[in-house]
């Protein structure tokens, strides 16, 4: 028994990566929603959606001033980027869940609200990718001004870090959409309509971070 739940725990873990290149297998897993299933999954599911966040924090006009005061310096941006990641992602992980599942359900599916959950998780993969990739070549290229207002990060090299971190996220959500359809089975035009159906409060969620 403790073997197999080892198993399990490895098969999740490497699912977590293999989600950016094998996606429907990923997601078509997910529709076991046993509390085995569930449990091995949930480190994964943790850790992309922190990493996301992170990301997610990083690529919001408040980080760009968080160094405008001279009383601050790195630490307090990582500090800051930890915490406040951890504390978007658990607020997009079950408030945007909960409005997938909704809007799911409204359009017949029947996927419980823990598959909501871990499909907009794992989704949520090139996001965590682009802290391991964008902003390590960000800060690289122009340090500390990545976030302080005016600094040489002001032309279009600043601008390609956005432009890279938004492409990121709409990579994310192509994955969305192929979780939801692969998860429920359903038409791309149905698994869309999910979208749709969530797009606006999960906008407005992700407007948060801008505050």
């Amino acid at each position: 028994m403790a073997s197999n739940a080892v198993s399990l725990d490895r098969a999740w873990a490497l699912r977590a990566v293999r989600v950016l290149q094998a996606p429907r297998a990923v997601f078509a897993a997910l529709r076991d929603d046993s509390d085995e299933a569930a449990q091995a999954r949930q480190e994964p599911v943790l850790a992309l959606a922190w990493l996301a966040g992170i990301a997610g924090v990083l690529a919001s006009p408040v980080a760009r001033t968080l160094l405008d005061d001279p009383a601050r310096d790195g630490l307090v941006v990582a500090v800051w980027a930890f915490i406040g990641g951890g504390i978007y992602a658990a607020f997009v992980l079950w408030l945007g869940g909960a409005l997938l599942h909704g809007a799911a359900r409204a359009l017949g599916g029947r996927a419980s609200y823990r598959q909501a959950r871990h499909v907009l998780a794992f989704a949520s993969a090139p996001l965590a990718l682009s802290l391991l990739i964008v902003w390590p070549i960000g800060i690289a290229a122009f340090g500390s001004d990545l976030f302080r207002s005016g600094g040489s990060d002001g032309g279009t090299g600043g601008e390609l870090v956005i432009c890279a971190a938004i492409a990121f996220a709409a990579w994310s959500l192509v994955l969305l959409g192929l979780g939801i359809r692969t998860l429920l089975g359903w038409t791309w035009v149905r698994s869309v309509a999910v979208l749709l159906a969530a797009a606006v409060p999960i906008a407005a969620l992700a407007a948060l971070q801008s505050l």
